[in-house]
């Protein structure tokens, strides 16, 4: 039925609008936003719009009205479609009484249908997606605004980016962080990331790491110093591939090598190190490092000439080179006035010459770090020629050679060189698959002479003397490392040597902390035992002032005072070792489990190969 705006009939309820609402308060006023039944009759135009959800409810008692309903009575609200909405805002509606026997619930009249309802409860749905939509946006500003007051985001970005730097770069191996990490933290870090070009100043091209990655990174790093590395493994099935991505990767690198601070290139054949470093021709003002590995270094390939002068011979602050089956003619221009210098990987026709090796180093004064590894040792029948030769040969000086490694380079070779150098600062040697090391010793014994201050040897695979490598150790006051690895003629002798020294003389090696007897299968236990047990704890010195008692005031007792002093020094204690920290009997089958348990309790740290039970769980680590 339509609209009517007169007055209600009698017997007949008010529902008064939103505006008069506050009229009703206090006068116990029941409200229902959902009626318990809704009749399923209707007798309106389904296409009229739904009534404000405001303006649906039943009031119990309006003014004028009779008195409450029961809950079981039975009205119906009656809407128009075409009201004005300001007169449905100002005019109540009235909800006829039906009399008669009241069913159980609610029914409404046929003008509240079904699909008002629920288009009602659609628009409060939309309602209330929309205040949860803004409460997200909310919370989305109180934690951006609360993350803003952390210490980390008030830094300034030049001081970040020198923190990411140190960590990146700066960290060496001691677990360093990956650039991708800091770039997946936040935006702002990553930004900052991107914008420091010294986090993107290593650049690698290999197998793993393709070219379109590194033109990314050279982009990025702008104008720093860059650490270049080239890297084909010679495992690669297809070698005209590795050669190809070996000349482009040079020739994306080549406008940059001005700025190149490192240059490491492996390769698998001496034809492609040639091919990569006939690209080098300009001047390198920063070069500081130069490393050429040639893995192939047992094939002959006499056609690959070497390529000079790299660099257009201009490398001023080049400080270590490392040469691997490299042949680069032993230029002087290249490996003058170096601090670290490696050679390795030269055989036959390439093996350098002692004369070569001398002026190599007599180029280079200020060396502190060299090494041969994995050379063809000179011809024995020039060897009575080659020690004449020497022994009028001017000696070369490295008055600064800190360390120094003999590894396969040729027996006859080593005994010349060391006999024409001095290395009076010389702290670590190491010396393996020489043969017979007898007469090198006798040459490291004469230096021990002025001065030898060794701290770190290392023997592998050769003989020697054993009462001649005695007297060098006798000699090596400052020795704390001592390394004896694959060596089957250590008798008791030696360690006998190293428990107790003789009468009134000091003891061997008495700093030395950490021993190292891998592979020693002639090591006899009873006397490692007497080492271990006899170091346990060095004797303190007794000082001349605590015995000699007060000093005599008269010129006769002043001269018996000397006397007894004297006498005091000769008979007193000498000096104790320092007791041993480490211990490796690894590949030692003859020390038992038991004789481990025993090193253990009194070496800090014991070192042994690990014994499998019978599941393959390890009982000793």
């Amino acid at each position: 039925m339509p609209w009517s705006p007169s007055t209600p009939a009698a017997g007949e309820r008010v529902i008064p609008s939103t505006k008069d609402r506050s009229s009703f308060a206090g006068r116990n006023a029941v409200y229902f936003s959902r009626p318990p039944s809704v009749s399923s009759s209707s007798s309106s135009s389904p296409s009229s719009p739904p009534p404000p959800y405001e303006d649906i409810h039943i009031v119990d008692k309006a003014i004028g009205s009779p008195p409450i309903l029961s809950i079981g009575a039975v009205e119906s609200a009656t809407y128009a479609s075409d009201v004005n909405p300001r007169i449905l805002s100002t005019t109540p509606v009235t909800i006829h009484r039906k009399h008669g026997p009241s069913p159980p619930g609610w029914d409404h009249s046929a003008d509240v249908t079904i699909p008002h309802l629920r288009e009602a409860l659609d628009s409060l749905d939309t309602q209330v997606a929309s205040l949860l939509s803004k409460r997200q946006e909310l919370e989305s500003h109180l934690e951006q605004a609360v993350r803003s007051q952390s210490p980390i985001f008030r830094l300034p970005e030049e001081l970040l980016s020198l923190i990411f730097v140190t960590g990146v770069c700066d960290a060496g191996d001691e677990d360093p962080l990956l650039v991708s990490s800091l770039m997946l933290v936040c935006r702002y870090w990553r930004d900052i990331v991107v914008d420091t070009p010294e986090l993107w100043s290593t650049i690698c091209i290999s197998p793993h790491d393709s070219i379109e990655k590194a033109r990314r990174r050279l982009s990025r790093s702008k104008s720093v110093p860059l650490d270049v590395t080239i890297n084909f493994s010679p495992r690669v099935d297809n070698p005209s591939a590795v050669t190809e991505n070996i000349v482009r990767a040079m020739d994306l690198f080549r406008p940059t090598l001005w700025r190149t601070r490192s240059f490491r290139l492996s390769v698998p054949n001496r034809p492609q190190a040639h091919a990569a470093l006939l690209r080098c021709r300009e001047d390198a003002p920063f070069l500081e490092t130069l490393s050429i590995c040639v893995y192939h270094s047992m094939q002959d390939d006499h056609h690959a000439s070497p390529c000079l002068p790299l660099f257009n011979g201009y490398t001023p602050r080049l400080r270590s080179c490392s040469f691997t089956s490299f042949n680069f003619g032993w230029d002087r221009r290249i490996i003058s006035g170096l601090r670290v210098l490696h050679l390795g990987g030269y055989w036959n026709g390439y093996s350098p010459s002692v004369e070569t090796l001398l002026d190599v180093l007599r180029s280079c004064p200020d060396l502190q770090e060299f090494a041969l590894r994995n050379m063809t040792d000179v011809d024995l029948d020039n060897l009575m020629l080659h020690d004449q030769e020497f022994s009028a040969a001017k000696v070369v000086k490295l008055p600064r050679l800190t360390k120094a490694s003999f590894y396969y380079a040729g027996n006859m070779r080593t005994r010349l060189l060391l006999s024409q150098i001095t290395f009076p600062a010389l702290e670590a040697l190491d010396l393996g698959y020489l043969d017979n090391l007898t007469p090198i010793l006798e040459h490291l014994r004469q230096q021990s002479l002025t001065s030898l201050p060794l701290r770190h040897l290392r023997i592998e695979s050769s003989l020697f003397n054993e009462s001649k490598f005695v007297n060098l150790l006798r000699r090596l006051m400052s020795l704390t490392t001592l390394e004896l690895i694959d060596i089957e003629d250590i008798s008791c002798f030696l360690l006998k040597s190293l428990s107790a020294p003789p009468a009134s003389h000091p003891w061997i090696s008495p700093k030395l902390e950490r021993l190292n007897l891998d592979g020693c299968t002639t090591l006899e236990w009873d006397a490692l035992r007497t080492l271990v047990e006899s170091r346990l704890a060095g004797k303190p010195s007794v000082s001349a002032s605590a015995t000699a008692g007060p000093r005599p005031v008269s010129s006769a007792s002043a001269s018996a005072y000397i006397h007894a002093l004297a006498s005091t020094r000769c008979n007193s204690p000498v000096p104790g070792p320092r007791r041993l920290s480490s211990i490796d009997v690894t590949r030692c089958h003859q020390i038992s489990k038991e004789m481990v348990q025993w090193l253990r309790m009194y070496v800090r740290d014991v070192r042994c190969e690990s014994v499998k039970s019978i599941w393959g769980d390890s009982i000793l680590p």
